[in-house]
């Protein structure tokens, strides 16, 4: 009542309040300086907690924020549910997703579902906001506040597509709506796939020039590399596939001259991976000092890792390890069976030689994964024993090479087979370190391709995506150990391509419909 006096008093809706620690557009966005400060929230949306965000089971976010991290709840989504990475920790949530029988309970599908969503709305809240000052502003500050509101609506629009790929029909909500205002509506896939299209064309004019931007910050060639990633799986979401504008989209990337493959595989996964401009298109910035918190790669490299020290000396993590995530057997035999290729970065030491999963739960049975470390190329352990200096590659060339090559071999046009064919052989030899995985036409084709992408992407977040492009993360004709719960794998139902939406959102929300084969 007595902030309705004061407005109608002043007779100005807009007056800034008195209090200070009142915090509103009016006072937070006053310098140039505030409105990069704002953009760094949305950046650091990709990397750490921040509050417990776990509203229907407050207990365990608030003791584990590291699992609500976006990077650590994205990347089990999309490695724990695959032949990739079987965890060992019996975790309530985990469990379920190996064995492809989680619910609209399951706690990992309701904070993957609660941080992408709690992100998309500080990106809706810093797009109004600084959109709303654009036009008192002139000069420089104008040029930059505009860059930075096209980056913040990059990664609103990266969020949705994160959504889009797990839950498909989500709730929609973007800066013209007022929080508290309304129950969002459930917009539709193909839908929403139109919705990020168009803002991702929308945007690239006024994103910096490709290598342009400050380190970890997005440029035009991150929205190309979205839209080629999003064109590669339009099918699945739209039931239209969109393989010459994938080829279009990478096509601009390569074109540009700015990238090339890094020298060295190994070195993409270091702690000092900053340096590695050269491929990394657009990375998701750690630092063992400034960005502490149990996720993202720091979670990647402890949850890999056993307790011996020999192991944490060499992950450069000397506090220890946690135990948990390591690679089915079916994956490291189909994928890795030549040995020779150095994407294999394996670790045995303390772990069973046959590399068979018999119990879920011990985690000495299965291969680990040494492709994230937190040492540098010069050996060097990272800042922090515990936290990780070691950067996430979230869009890189290689996978662009990929994606160009599968859209030609799918039928797409505006590429050529040879072309496809050296980009792939660009990525072996690099891989072989010589001649000897160079690979001929005729071995280029899809099950090839999707090997290919297991080799060279796995660890990054593409696997369940992968699985589904390619039909075969459900039903039976491709079966991995505990696939379905069993130790042999066994047939899944179609209806676990999509992540359910939470059981605590229908609640909320009566305008959201939920996914097939999830009850009503």
């Amino acid at each position: 009542m007595t902030v309705m006096f004061v407005s109608s008093c002043t007779k100005d809706l807009n007056t800034v309040p008195i209090d200070p620690l009142v915090k509103t557009s009016g006072n937070v966005y006053t310098t140039p300086q505030s409105y990069l400060e704002g953009l760094a929230k949305l950046y650091a949306s990709l990397a750490i907690a921040g509050q417990a965000i776990n509203f229907s089971q407050p207990d365990v976010a608030a003791s584990d924020q590291g699992t609500a991290c976006f990077v650590r709840e994205y990347w089990a989504a999309e490695e724990a549910t695959t032949d990739e990475c079987l965890n060992a920790w019996g975790d309530g949530g985990l469990v379920e997703y190996h064995g492809g029988i989680w619910t609209d309970q399951n706690l990992y599908v309701g904070l993957m579902y609660q941080r992408i969503f709690v992100n998309i709305a500080f990106c809706n809240e810093y797009i109004r906001d600084v959109k709303a000052k654009l036009s008192s502003l002139s000069g420089q500050e104008a040029t930059d506040a505009a860059q930075y509101v096209a980056e913040a609506r990059f990664l609103r629009a990266y969020f949705y597509f994160c959504a889009m790929n797990e839950y498909g029909n989500v709730p929609f909500a973007d800066e013209t709506q007022l929080p508290g205002t309304f129950l969002p509506k459930q917009i539709q896939r193909a839908d929403l796939f139109k919705w990020i299209e168009t803002e991702l064309t929308t945007i690239a004019p006024t994103l910096a020039d490709p290598g342009k931007n400050v380190y970890a910050r997005v440029d035009r060639a991150a929205d190309w590399a979205l839209l080629s990633r999003m064109y590669l799986n339009a099918q699945v979401y739209t039931g239209t596939q969109r393989y010459t504008d994938c080829i279009t989209y990478s096509n601009k990337i390569i074109s540009s001259g700015v990238y090339s493959l890094h020298p060295s595989y190994q070195q993409l996964f270091l702690a000092d991976n900053n340096t590695d401009r050269d491929e990394i298109i657009l990375p998701i910035a750690e630092d063992g000092v400034n960005t502490e918190g149990y996720g993202d790669v720091t979670f990647i490299i402890h949850a890999g890792v056993g307790g011996s020290e020999d192991a944490t000396n060499t992950f450069g993590i000397s506090s220890g390890g946690w135990a948990g995530n390591r690679m089915t057997y079916t994956f490291v035999n189909k994928v890795f069976s030549d040995r020779r290729d150095h994407r294999a970065i394996l670790y045995t030491a303390g772990q069973d030689t046959t590399g068979i999963i018999t119990d879920p739960n011990v985690f000495s049975e299965g291969y680990l994964s040494a492709k994230f470390k937190n040492v540098t190329s010069k050996g060097v352990p990272g800042s922090n024993n515990t936290f990780v200096d070691t950067d996430f590659p979230l869009f890189r060339l290689g996978e662009v090479y990929l994606n160009y090559a599968e859209a030609v071999v799918r039928g797409g046009s505006g590429g050529d087979a040879g072309t496809a064919l050296s980009y792939i052989n660009q990525l072996r030899a690099r891989a072989y370190g010589n001649a000897n995985g160079v690979i001929s036409p005729a071995q280029l084709t899809l099950n090839f391709l999707l090997d290919e992408r297991g080799r060279e992407l796995h660890w990054e977040m593409f696997r369940r995506t992968d699985l589904i492009r390619f039909g075969l993360f459900t039903g039976g004709n491709y079966l991995w150990d505990w696939k379905g719960n069993t130790k042999n794998g066994t047939s899944t139902d179609a209806h676990l391509n999509l992540f359910p939406l939470p059981a605590s959102d229908l609640l909320l929300n009566n305008n959201l419909k939920q996914n097939p084969g999830y009850g009503n």
